[in-house]
């Protein structure tokens, strides 16, 4: 039984590692240009185009007012296009990468915008292209800011994958509803759930440490 245990735990939790990073590196590729498009586009900064600005806001406050299990139905169609199946881990990360992409879009946002307005003024002036701003300006001053919040998105994304377990994406939610509930094995349940708060914590303890030492070399510099 012990054995049992071990080993359902050991590949629930590989399918959870393999979802949540595939799924963080395409929210990413997914919620990176959204997010600055939202903070370029808005009135007053560097594109100011309101009417765009509008329409990206109102498409990522609609994405995120959807219930994810109800998102996820929604793309399992999307989902069988691109992997060729609606089950398992590699079916969950097109609706956890594409669920998880408009609120990472909003913590880019917020990050970016914290970064000082005269620095940007400064470069403006200096006449540097606004895609030059972004990456030299924006992103490496909101960097401690925007691992904090990617951070907090990867514990998201976390809580999705245990959340897609209930339709078959595998992994430790899945581990936990087969085997923990349905089986009624209490030790599979209480295992499942220890392992999750361990993963996040690190996730967390990781996130800080990293934004800690980004925050220490950047006042060093200045």
């Amino acid at each position: 039984m012990q054995d049992d245990l071990w080993g359902l735990l050991v590949t629930g939790f590989g399918e959870t590692l393999y979802m949540v990073g595939f799924s963080t590196v395409l929210a990413l590729l997914l919620g990176l240009p959204l997010g600055v498009a939202l903070v370029l586009t808005s009135p007053g900064h560097l594109l100011s185009l309101p009417a765009v600005h509008k329409i990206l806001e109102s498409t990522v406050n609609a994405t995120r007012s959807f219930p994810f299990i109800i998102l996820i139905v929604l793309l399992l169609p999307l989902a069988r296009l691109l992997v060729g199946t609606t089950l398992g881990s590699t079916a969950a990360v097109v609706p956890l990468a594409i669920g998880s992409a408009p609120f990472l879009a909003r913590i880019i946002e917020n990050s970016l915008k914290e970064v000082e307005r005269g620095k940007i003024e400064a470069a403006v002036a200096m006449g540097t292209a606004p895609l030059d701003i972004v990456v030299k300006v924006l992103i490496p001053e909101a960097m401690a800011s925007l691992v904090r919040g990617i951070t907090l998105a990867i514990i998201t994304i976390t809580s999705f994958s245990a959340t897609a377990g209930a339709i078959g994406a595998g992994g430790l939610g899945s581990l936990a509803i087969r085997y923990g509930y349905q089986r009624y094995r209490d030790d599979i349940m209480v295992a499942t759930v220890l392992v999750l708060i361990l993963l996040v914590q690190g996730i967390q303890w990781s996130g800080n440490r990293l934004a800690l030492t980004i925050d220490r070399r950047r006042h060093q510099v200045q």
